[in-house]
């Protein structure tokens, strides 16, 4: 049966190349391949470690945190939030702002998942394991960000969608601090301007 199949194949062959103009080669076979979907342009599929070194100015805490984000090309998306070896935590956002600058706070993930929100009670103690997850409160797309001037250790930022500035390393997400006794920013389990910290893209 195979013999059979190759002589009538190289019969074609040669039935096919006797047909040609004189000189000329037969047709070639061209093998085409297309993708099965379209890329998107962006790592839509976010993780990104939180340490107190990400932080402006650095904290000293040995509290750490990891945040993942699936956003999807709309905008849409959910995430998870995990931090560990942390006292007291009060917030957790996405904020706009390029690394060594703060800025506004877009996104609440905790106490609550929103697009505004209020602290949770102070000196709530230790926590360990994931913070929040859900789904985003609204595209990202749909919010936007402010531009930022130019510093000695970053350039000048435009205005730009929350979408964009996740894509661009232009914002980051912070977890926040408090012990509820006097002072601010005495140590571990007191930095309410934000305990541990890592942007969105490197």
């Amino acid at each position: 049966m195979r013999r059979r199949t190759l002589v009538v194949s190289t019969a074609a062959l040669l039935s096919v190349a006797c047909t040609q103009e004189p000189g000329r080669l037969p047709p070639r076979i061209t093998e085409v391949r297309l993708p099965l979907f379209a890329a998107s342009p962006h790592d839509n599929n976010i993780s990104v470690h939180l340490s107190g070194d990400g932080e402006s100015p650095v904290r000293e805490t040995l509290a750490q945190g990891q945040a993942i984000l699936h956003i999807a090309d709309d905008g849409t998306g959910d995430f998870k939030l995990i931090a560990s070896n942390i006292d007291n935590v009060i917030m957790a956002h996405i904020h706009c702002g390029p690394a060594t600058v703060n800025g506004p706070i877009r996104v609440w993930f905790y106490p609550n998942i929103g697009t505004s929100g209020a602290p949770a009670a102070s000196g709530a103690g230790r926590h360990d394991g994931v913070l929040a997850e859900g789904a985003f409160p609204v595209a990202l797309g749909t919010l936007s960000c402010p531009a930022f001037a130019a510093t000695p250790t970053s350039p000048a930022i435009p205005a730009m969608s929350l979408l964009e500035a996740i894509h661009a390393g232009y914002a980051y997400v912070n977890v926040h601090t408090n012990d509820g006794v006097d002072g601010v920013n005495t140590g571990p389990g007191d930095f309410p301007g934000g305990e541990i910290r890592a942007q969105t893209a490197k």
